[in-house]
């Protein structure tokens, strides 16, 4: 084995994972460092992949070459569309996984991945010289060297897990915890501050009263994650739901003076929108029951996840309050939920190539920016991933717009505006989420990863093909015209007002009571149009039918996109000594000097930059 390379990889999760593949299927020679082969991509919580504005990260990560998309496919107990109520802007895959068959699936990939090596070992100490990164010495004293280092190390730096008061060091349950590589990075000047999350409890299912639960069904419709694998072929398994109760928040409330989030054991600050459930009693005293997700955790295996149950709690009250539960009276466990507090380094010391501003070479991604989720986790590293090859080629960085990408949106959040608690995308964070849709992630990044050299030549030529006959449907839709007679006794059944003359399929499309199915019964032309496409039907089907039906909203957006481009376009990094800008707001100076904006446009999603800041910067760019 050599000890050389381009790209080191710290860290076998989500994260390392798709930046040890987006690198070295670029070509660089990669080394993925990781404590454990056995885990790699290992579910550290929850049995799942995808969710609100999670599920659109996964498909651009398969859009770019990633391998999320085709793992959580290959291993899929149970898929879901989220939001389907709503808009197609904010519809959201999500499927839950089998947790074993997850990490063999990535192992697998990775052994098949040329210009890759893998290490089972310990980053003890990053080596640097004059400003720039060397490598890593090992906790057994091996040094790696490489041009460029990615450290990807998850909650394991300094972890201290909570279960009541006792505290026991570790990276994740029944795993240590990685000592002095944190100190190793910030005696450069790098600042770490500390985050905490938690898990649940895991429940045997031969101990579950099921027929007092009701079941959630997944579906089995076409949808998956990957635009270019195959189908899900595991079989598929319920997740089941029920509630807490009063006898529940009791025996909760009782433990409270042991629970290391409100005795004062714990200090840092958790995951908002994922609490424990000693916090929601907390924030909603009056709220007399909360729901509970039970879900499995693969095809050959008792153990089962329940969610909406994380906690820190004493194991003993853990027990007793779950035991209070019909459904869950005799209930056996695995293991009681826990809580971990880890180090995170502040990602507004981060270019949005995702390298460090400090130590050049030196990149981050996933839980150690700040984030929380494996989709978050995993997108980052792509990014990182190839960011860290394109520098050891010697050319210009990969980044991406926030009208391009999620990716795009959580990246620039991130450096621009840094963390005060773990951060999780949503919907509402993009503002041009109708242009970032989990059906077009293809159409917005293949033909970019395929040039940057991370995309398969077949999967580049699925994508044109795809293209073409999303095209077709829509030039046919476009120029087709259909009569009254053949027309009018769909709509008015659909309960909406009839035509008077000939009009163009596009038009009829426009209507939300109308849609590609129920105008196929009545036009055989559109069906043969759809039926032309040689595989994947219904997906191209999809995506033609988004296009022609919310042209407007669409087009405005993009519109929208271009205006702010053009403040993306006026590079201001650089240009300005901010501390002697006195016209500028105190907060203005010292965030900007902080934070140096590579753009205007940068400079004004920056929290304390408000709009007459921006005016000034204009004025003084014109100068």
């Amino acid at each position: 084995m050599k000890f050389k390379y381009d790209v080191l990889v710290i860290g076998g999760g989500h994260a390392g994972c798709e930046a040890a593949t987006a690198a070295a299927n670029m070509g660089a020679d990669t080394c993925l460092v990781t404590m454990d082969m056995n885990k790699i991509g290992q579910m550290s919580c929850n049995p799942a992949v995808g969710g609100i504005a999670k599920g659109q990260i996964v498909r651009e990560m398969d859009a770019l070459g990633g391998y999320m998309g085709l793992v959580t496919d290959a291993t899929a107990i149970q898929f879901r569309m989220l939001n389907r109520s709503k808009g197609p802007a904010v519809w959201s895959p999500r499927a839950q996984c089998d947790r074993g068959k997850f990490i063999w699936e990535w192992r697998k990939r990775l052994d098949q991945t040329d210009h890759l090596d893998i290490f089972q070992d310990q980053a003890d100490e990053l080596l640097t010289e004059n400003g720039k990164v060397l490598g890593v010495r090992t906790i057994w004293g091996v040094c790696l060297y490489a041009r460029t280092v990615i450290v990807t190390a998850g909650t394991f730096l300094n972890g201290l897990m909570h279960i009541g008061r006792r505290k026991v060091e570790g990276g994740r349950c029944a795993e240590p915890a990685v000592h002095h590589f944190t100190e190793s990075i910030t005696r450069h000047g790098i600042r770490s501050e500390r985050m905490k999350t938690g898990t649940p409890v895991r429940i045997d299912r031969r101990s579950v009263h099921f027929d007092e639960m009701e079941p959630q069904p997944g579906e089995a419709d076409y949808h998956q994650f990957s635009f270019y694998g195959p189908h899900r072929q595991l079989p598929q398994l319920p997740c089941w739901t029920c509630n807490t109760n009063e006898q529940v928040h009791e025996v909760l409330r009782s433990g409270l003076a042991d629970s290391p989030l409100f005795n004062g054991q714990i200090q840092s600050t958790g995951p908002r929108y994922c609490p424990s459930i000693e916090t929601k009693l907390v924030t909603f005293p009056d709220k007399h029951s909360h729901p509970l997700f039970l879900e499995p955790e693969g095809t050959d295996t008792n153990e089962m996840y329940l969610n909406g149950f994380s906690s820190s709690m004493p194991w003993e009250i853990q027990l007793e309050a779950i035991h209070r539960i019909p459904a869950l009276r005799d209930a056996k466990i695995y293991r009681p939920g826990y809580a971990i507090e880890y180090d995170y380094f502040d990602p507004t010391q981060l270019k949005h190539s995702l390298e460090s501003k400090i130590i050049d070479g030196l990149f981050f991604a996933g839980q150690v920016n700040g984030t929380t989720g494996y989709e978050e986790a995993g997108g980052q590293g792509t990014v990182a991933g190839i960011n860290a090859a394109l520098l050891c080629s010697g050319k210009a960085p990969f980044v991406m717009n926030r009208d391009e990408s999620y990716i795009g949106v959580l990246i620039d959040d991130l450096t621009t505006k840094g963390v005060d608690e773990p951060y999780r995308m949503f919907t509402s964070r993009a503002e041009y989420r109708i242009l970032l849709r989990q059906d077009d992630a293809d159409a917005r990044l293949t033909e970019q990863a395929y040039r940057l050299g991370i995309a398969r030549r077949d999967r580049y030529e699925w994508w044109l093909q795809k293209k073409e006959h999303i095209n077709r449907i829509t030039d046919f839709c476009n120029n087709t015209s259909v009569k009254p007679d053949v027309v009018n006794g769909l709509l008015e059944q659909l309960g909406t007002s009839p035509i008077k003359g000939a009009a163009r399929i596009t038009e009829l499309v426009a209507r939300p009571q109308v849609n590609f199915k129920n105008l196929s019964a009545v036009v055989p032309a559109l069906k043969g149009a759809i039926e032309a496409s040689p595989n994947r039907q219904e997906e191209i089907a999809e995506a033609a039918e988004i296009k022609l039906k919310y042209k407007g909203y669409i087009d405005r957006e993009r519109v929208f996109a271009e205006k702010m481009h053009r403040l993306e376009d006026i590079k201001i990094k650089g240009h300005f000594n901010y501390g002697r800008l006195h016209d500028l707001s105190t907060e203005c100076r010292q965030k900007l000097e902080r934070i140096q904006p590579e753009t205007l446009a940068q400079a004004s999603r920056i929290p304390g930059v408000s709009p007459s800041d921006i005016n000034v910067l204009l004025v003084l760019m014109g100068r």
